[in-house]
């Protein structure tokens, strides 16, 4: 597509468009072949099946079809191109609403200083997906489009994207104890891709009610700001970041104490390890300084970058990205063990600069 050059390749980027059943069908077909064994050796899926039937897994169904019809067409269809049934497909993309160890980690760094944005981020996921995720280019028929990184199986979305209305879109974890009968994480932030603008990828995540929690580092391009937001069962709250901030898998926005959570070992370190470091970055914010804190490993502690094959948390990092968010668009690079497997840039649709 015009708008997207490419200047180096080592992640697979597929286009995806079409109506909402036939993205999803073309995702799916997509992961096919690495889906069932992923599915075998997971231990998520595992618990996560065993909601099969449940009244909390049809109310999680009927908030998506109440709210967002065309992405539980998507979730149809992808179901179809995997081969297997709609409603362990839609269970799947609901991990984080039905257990409390779904494997998706990750640490968001995100930098404002004067005109430069940045938000920096490492995915981190179950081992087994190394080198089986790819980039997705997936253009709704109506929608901007965007590119995200993709789990097989997986809504895409609850990772780490970028569209081209501008948005800039990263993903962290937060394991909440008590979900609710609302609509599932993964949709909400799927949702956010087809929003026009930053203000209307806040008023999603304000007025949607949610039924557990993700925290959404938000920026756009041609809009100075950006946002960090931890979006949950309980509350929606919506922090600018001022100069430099950064976020684990649990919350830390004030307030957060009134909701039930689980804070694990690595989160707890690798928040505390964030906070020492980004002090030092400060003092001359540079890309590879931001680089350099997602790839640290700590001198003790659990480490921020995590690529141990007994992690505690079954999660390692398969990639990192660093989108630099400009006025004509976003700039995204993805990498993979220190080396840069993807460069591009997003340049932001006319119809979203004439809307600003």
């Amino acid at each position: 597509m015009g708008a997207m050059v490419t200047s180096k390749q080592g992640l697979n980027l597929v286009q995806v468009s079409g109506k909402p059943y036939e993205i999803g069908y073309r995702l799916g077909e997509l992961a096919r072949p690495v889906f069932a064994d992923y599915m075998n050796q997971s231990s998520a899926w595992q618990a996560v099946r065993r909601w099969r039937g449940t009244a909390f897994a049809q109310a999680l169904r009927d908030a998506t079809q109440a709210h967002f019809p065309a992405l539980l067409a998507e979730l149809e269809g992808m179901a179809a191109g995997l081969g297997w049934s709609a409603e362990d497909v839609f269970l799947w993309n609901c991990r984080g609403e039905l257990i409390h160890n779904a494997p998706d980690g990750c640490t968001t760094l995100a930098a404002a200083v004067g005109d430069t944005r940045f938000i920096a981020h490492n995915e981190d996921g179950d081992p087994f997906l190394r080198e089986r995720c790819a980039l997705v280019e997936v253009q709704p028929a109506g929608q901007p489009g965007f590119v995200s990184f993709y789990y097989p199986g997986s809504l895409p979305g609850h990772t780490f994207a970028a569209s081209r209305a501008g948005i800039v879109q990263a993903i962290n974890n937060l394991r909440i104890r008590t979900p609710v009968a609302s609509v599932p994480r993964m949709i909400l932030a799927r949702a956010v891709l087809d929003a026009a603008s930053l203000d209307e990828a806040l008023h999603i995540l304000r007025h949607t009610p949610a039924a557990s929690g993700f925290h959404h580092t938000l920026g756009c391009a041609g809009d100075a700001r950006l946002f960090s937001v931890e979006a949950t069962a309980r509350r929606c709250s919506v922090q600018p970041v001022a100069n430099l901030s950064g976020h684990a898998n649990h919350m830390i926005h004030p307030g957060c104490e009134a909701e039930a959570q689980i804070v694990t070992d690595s989160s707890r370190d690798r928040q505390l390890r964030v906070d020492a470091l980004l002090p030092t970055v400060a003092r001359s914010l540079q890309p590879a300084a931001l680089l350099d804190v997602l790839h640290d490993r700590a001198p003790s502690g659990l480490p921020i970058y995590r690529d141990d094959p007994r992690d505690p948390d079954d999660e390692n990092t398969l990639a990192t990205a660093l989108f630099d968010i400009g006025d004509a668009g976003v700039s995204m690079k993805v990498y993979r063990q220190g080396q840069c497997a993807f460069d591009t840039f997003i340049a932001r649709a006319a119809s979203a600069r004439a809307g600003a």
